[in-house]
This record gives structure tokens, sequence and C-alpha cells, in this order.
């Protein structure tokens, strides 16, 4: 990201970059993790997701096990997903393990996609 990471975004700017949050929220949701049927946001998997003011895309996002063996694969698609979103000029990731993955992070789509209880704590 540029010098900007740290820039405070008024109203009107996150008014006007909502739609391309929405946008990268949805690219996001076409990256699968190859192990498990569901999408990587509704896993949990992304902690972060910041958009500055030159339309530059800051993830931070982890696995569910540190070892993962599609990590190469699976965050070349989350780049190349979000960098196709039109209106993105770039996308940097951050792979982090703190805090660790846990199954309180998948959201209910994906419970339920997992045949689980969406109603679990």
């Amino acid at each position: 990201m540029s010098d900007n990471t740290n820039e405070i975004l008024t109203p009107e700017d996150v008014k006007e970059l909502a739609p391309l949050y929405d946008a990268v929220v949805l690219a996001l949701k076409q990256v699968y993790d190859p192990e498990i049927p569901v999408n990587i946001y509704d896993l949990g998997l992304i902690y972060e997701l910041n958009i500055n003011k030159a339309h530059e895309v800051y993830i931070k996002m982890t696995f569910t096990a540190p070892n993962c063996p599609m990590a190469d694969e699976v965050m070349g698609d989350v780049q190349h997903s979000v960098e196709l979103t039109p209106g993105v000029k770039k996308c940097t990731l951050d792979l982090v393990f703190d805090p660790v993955w846990d199954q309180s992070m998948l959201s209910d789509e994906a419970r339920v996609a997992l045949g689980m209880d969406p109603d679990f704590d």
C-alpha cells in the first residue's frame, strides 16, 4: 500500500468506497479452501480488509492450519480475484497466524454448509 495506510477516511470517503468494499468481499467469496467446501470469507480466514482512497486493498488473512499445503495457491487466488475487481488498483496480502483460527470464526452460512449448528458459540 502507499504511504496512506493510516489515512483517516471521511464519512464521504467511506460512502464512496462502500460499493468497492462490497465488490472485494464478493471477490473473496469466490475463493474456496481446497479442503473445505466453504469460501475463505465465510470460513473467517479474512481478519482485516481495508481500502484506501487510492483504491489499494490491504488484506490480513490466515489459514485453518499454519501448515496448509495449499497456502500459496489460495493466496494467489485471493490476489488474482481481488485485483480483477473493477476499481481495485493494487492488493497487498499479509499472512498471519495470530490469533489462531478456530471454529468460532465461521459465519452462519459456513456452519450450515458444514452441517453445524449456526447458533454454536
